[in-house]
């Protein structure tokens, strides 16, 4: 370890952004939307500010300092699986797992082949097909079959790499929605809500020199663990429960976007 190198403790102390909003979730038209999906009260983000270089090859410490730094444990909020409430990291973290996510997409022309390969029509209509099961998952359109199903005819218009992007993890996110989920049958609200919630989570610059647009944050999907096994983003794996970590290098600042599989506010 080089001189003047923090310790594995992280050397990285946190602080919570509480002033820190999110417009994009809690805009009229994003609730109204991520009720019709079963998500809402149970996807939220916070802000964290941290004080020293984020390197990037040091994720790991980074994110072990995060869950064991004494401002972090009474704001992190997750929620419980059993009474379905907000609640904090109520144990201690021996384990982390930070996968890297791709986030390289500046623009939604991203999802134009969507239109190109007739998932959807041209005036935004989903095309449906008949009704099938992706465990746990029903599918009745051409956009699921082209999230869930590898051998479906239509799954390669994405490649491996573009399904790694944020974007799409996001995009996918909201098309599958809550355990109680109400589907669209239009495109645009899935695309909309992404591209907002994007906006918002993830740091952009221009580049002194050739002034193009370059996105800074790095972002990688978190879980922790316990003596007992998985405890946060929650104790039940689902491909729907998740939260990410979108780290902003140069404010010093880590958004966390998380979200908890189940029945959303109905109300």
């Amino acid at each position: 370890m080089a001189a003047g190198e923090p310790g594995v403790s992280g050397g990285y102390y946190f602080r919570f952004l509480p002033q820190k909003t999110f417009p994009s979730l809690s805009a009229p038209e994003t609730t109204s939307r991520l009720r019709q999906w079963s998500m809402l009260g149970r996807i939220k983000a916070q802000a964290f500010g941290f004080d020293q270089t984020y390197r990037a090859y040091r994720k790991d410490d980074f994110v072990m300092a995060f869950f064991k730094d004494p401002n972090v444990i009474p704001n992190l909020h997750l929620l419980s699986d059993s009474s379905g409430q907000w609640m904090t990291l109520g144990t201690e973290v021996k384990k982390v797992e930070a996968t890297n996510v791709p986030c390289t997409q500046l623009s939604m022309s991203f999802f134009n082949r969507l239109y190109d390969e007739n998932i959807v029509r041209d005036t935004g209509h989903i095309i449906k097909c008949l009704d099938s099961f992706c465990d746990p998952f029903l599918i009745s359109d051409e956009l699921r079959k082209v999230l869930l199903v590898e051998d479906s005819e239509k799954y390669e218009v994405f490649s491996k790499p573009d399904r790694e992007e944020f974007l799409f993890c996001l995009f996918k996110h909201l098309c599958l929605g809550g355990s109680l989920c109400q589907y669209e049958d239009v495109l645009n609200p899935y695309l909309e809500t992404a591209k907002l919630i994007y906006k918002d989570l993830v740091s952009v610059r221009k580049h002194p020199q050739t002034k193009k647009i370059q996105i800074t944050s790095s972002v990688f999907k978190v879980a922790a663990y316990d003596s007992t096994g998985m405890c946060y983003p929650s104790t039940k794996n689902h491909e729907q429960t998740f939260s990410y970590f979108i780290v902003d290098p140069i404010r010093r600042h880590v958004n966390v976007l998380y979200h908890c599989f189940g029945v959303g506010e109905m109300s």
